[in-house]
């Protein structure tokens, strides 16, 4: 009789290497591709892991894959890098700046 492996069950999305990563090490792994529409929800899931993870530990580490995690969604919305950024411009200028000043809302007037 062969050996016994312990599979650990993830169900969650990995960077593209990860596999190769994995079978590097001698260990199995099983993976599936899927569509757009059915990665995007995995990929918004990502978004709150990574949140945490950053939430965590500060790490800028985390705050690099939240980012990458950031670029892939907005691309699986049909948006892509460039077109992220000059809707975060645009709206900078319209609301008044980014959050440089360190401003707090304490109250406001209804």
């Amino acid at each position: 009789m062969g050996p016994t492996f312990i599979m650990k069950t993830y169900e969650k999305a990995i960077r593209d290497a990860i596999p190769a990563i994995i079978r590097a090490e001698g260990k199995q792994c099983v993976v599936k591709q899927v569509s757009d529409v059915e990665f995007l929800r995995y990929m918004e899931s990502k978004l709150f892991e990574e949140l945490h993870e950053y939430s965590e530990t500060k790490s800028t580490e985390e705050l690099a894959d939240l980012l990458e995690v950031i670029y892939r969604v907005a691309e699986l919305r049909q948006t892509g890098r460039d077109e992220l950024e000059m809707i975060r411009k645009k709206k900078c200028e319209e609301r008044g700046g980014g959050f440089k000043e360190n401003l707090i809302l304490v109250s406001a007037e209804e």
